[in-house]
């Protein structure tokens, strides 16, 4: 038998009604007792919207995990970023081990009245982020706090409509999962053939050709050294006060580390690669994925006009291969200057066989680029009907109990 659900909103009730357990993850200082190995301990930089993210881990030995008793982590369990990103949650999956949390509010749904996958929908929905932005309290640095989220009064339907919610979201993040694994399976194909090329000289015919020696050890005969300041017109990106950056226009505008909004004048006609120059992520090399867009002036760009046999994929993975990190400078404010990349250096192969390259590697991008476009509109899709099913304005069919 199936249910038809519809109306105007659900009843609001506070998450500590629907759940078994809330606390937080272990607060204080804690680096000297992290260690090669253990369990792994996650930390704010390790949530994401919907999905854990496995980088970057620090570990604790299975004694302080057992010490550590009450931020130990179940599947099902929801985790919540407190500070920095604050409200960005995701649900704990099965199989994954044993895990611990520092600094982050966790939620231990009652199964038989909140669905965890629902929960965390609730918090990285526009509602969710506008609730806890609302309520986030500290002077110096706004923390989102267990008592907090404990009285958040969230929309709770009947546990079979949660679970319906939750299931056409899910299909969602299963499609943009899907592709980005694609993605990546794509960009290691042309790392791996830029390296055996251009790191390893194992390209074409390379028995048959001589090395002689430069600035960066014993290379290619034909082949170069030179400076950055020789093969890209580097410049700094637009200063763009933010209420001259909006929700859509033309063109994208690139910040730090992604797409922050959109300008209706465009700085860049052609694809290019990235550095980021300001913050913990300097010195990070990426790229444009438009052939139209816009920067802001924490991000440096570099063009490379005046070498057209080129194109974005050999660039990308030239700047990543070269010592950029070189061009980094201090320790409390790290930046990258163009000034400092000025003068990094880089092997450049002979023009025939980076045509040669980007034959190969340009189409793998291309599909990379498709399916990062396809990701995007995945996001958006999900992220419009999100507030729609959480507000009951959609009709649903679910089983009846």
């Amino acid at each position: 038998m199936m249910l038809s659900t519809k109306q105007d909103s659900w009843p609001r009730t506070k998450v500590e009604s629907l759940s078994e357990y809330i606390t937080v993850g272990f607060v204080g200082s804690m680096s000297s007792l992290f260690c090669d190995e253990g369990v792994p301990l996650l930390r704010g930089q390790n949530i994401r919207p919907y999905s854990l993210d496995l980088t970057n881990l620090k570990y604790i030995s299975p004694e302080t995990h057992r010490k550590w008793k009450k931020s130990a982590l179940k599947p099902g369990d929801v985790v919540i970023v407190r500070v920095g990103y604050p409200g960005t949650a995701c649900v704990i999956p099965e199989g994954i081990g044993d895990l611990n949390a520092a600094s982050l509010v966790i939620v231990r749904p009652n199964k038989a009245l909140l669905d965890s996958k629902y929960l965390s929908y609730v918090f990285n929905s526009p509602w969710g982020k506008a609730q806890v932005a609302g309520r986030q309290v500290g002077a110096a640095q706004q923390v989102f706090n267990t008592q907090t989220a404990a009285e958040l009064e969230i929309p709770a339907p009947p546990l079979p409509v949660q679970r319906r919610i939750a299931g056409i979201l899910s299909a969602y993040d299963e499609l943009i999962e899907n592709s980005q694994r694609r993605i990546r399976l794509l960009e290691d194909m042309a790392r791996a053939l830029y390296r055996e090329w251009f790191v390893h000289f194992r390209f074409p015919g390379h028995d048959s050709v001589p090395r002689l020696p430069s600035a960066l050890g014993d290379i290619p005969q034909g082949w170069e050294v030179l400076e950055f300041r020789h093969l890209f017109n580097i410049r700094y990106g637009k200063t763009l006060p933010k209420t001259e950056i909006s929700d859509s226009g033309p063109y994208p505008v690139y910040g730090a580390g992604d797409v922050i909004g959109f300008y209706d004048k465009m700085l860049c006609p052609n694809k290019c690669a990235l550095v980021t120059s300001r913050g913990n992520g300097s010195g990070t090399v990426w790229r444009t994925r438009e052939a139209a867009f816009v920067t802001n002036n924490s991000l440096i760009m570099l063009p490379h006009e005046d070498r057209s046999h080129w194109d974005y994929s050999f660039v990308e993975l030239l700047l990543k291969h070269a010592t950029v990190m070189e061009a980094k400078t201090g320790s409390a404010q790290p930046q990258v200057t163009i000034e400092n990349l000025n003068y990094v250096k880089a092997i450049v192969p002979t023009r025939k066989l980076v045509e040669k390259f980007c034959a190969i590697a340009t189409p793998i991008y291309e599909q990379v680029d498709l399916l990062f476009r396809q990701i995007q509109n995945l996001r958006r899709t999900r992220d419009l009907l999100l507030p729609r099913l959480l507000s009951g304005q959609v009709e649903l069919e679910t089983a009846s109990a």
